[in-house]
């Protein structure tokens, strides 16, 4: 994965601690601001997986396309 998708995803992890934070911890009473870290994490963790797909397919496609040499014919 490049540094967008690890960003991405710490992003998502972060949201995941502060939805379970928000949840768990009695002190903040915020049960309804716990439902909308939560839908955020999934969308941080949706965008980390689909970030990372797409740089993989990427990835393989670059690796497989031929490559041409100094003289412009095909290696």
């Amino acid at each position: 994965m490049t540094e967008d998708a690890w960003l991405v995803a710490s992003v998502g992890v972060v949201w995941v601690m502060l939805a379970a934070l928000y949840a768990l911890v009695p002190l903040f009473h915020m049960p309804g601001s716990a439902k909308v870290w939560g839908v955020g994490a999934l969308i941080f963790v949706a965008l980390a997986i689909l970030t990372a797909v797409v740089e993989a397919k990427a990835r393989r496609r670059v690796t497989r396309e031929p490559t041409t040499g100094a003289a412009g014919r095909m290696d």
